[in-house]
């Protein structure tokens, strides 16, 4: 593994070490079409939309998802790439299994 892939995946696990940062990726990746507005994830927490954004951010900023404005509202899309990466390391085989 090099340095700038360590530095992207603790990126990635970091962003998803916030309980609602973690609901907010399985929300995006689950909706319809895999692809949701911030309109649909504002009622399954009870925090404010501008929070709400925050963690999206967070998890923009990581690469975990991608943004779409449309009109007023954004739309947000799982990178499937970064989760195969973050489950490939946490799937690698133990040392001791070898």
């Amino acid at each position: 593994m090099t340095q700038e892939q360590s530095v992207a995946l603790a990126a990635g696990f970091k962003a998803l070490g916030d309980p609602v940062r973690l609901r907010l990726l399985s929300l995006v990746a689950s909706h319809l079409d895999g692809e949701a507005c911030v309109c649909d994830l504002v009622g399954a927490f009870d925090l404010t939309q501008p929070t709400i954004s925050h963690h999206l951010r967070v998890l923009r900023d990581a690469g975990l998802v991608t943004s779409t404005r449309r009109g007023t509202w954004v739309y947000y899309r799982v990178v499937p790439e970064a989760l195969t990466a973050l489950t490939g390391i946490i799937a690698l085989p133990s040392v001791a299994a070898r």
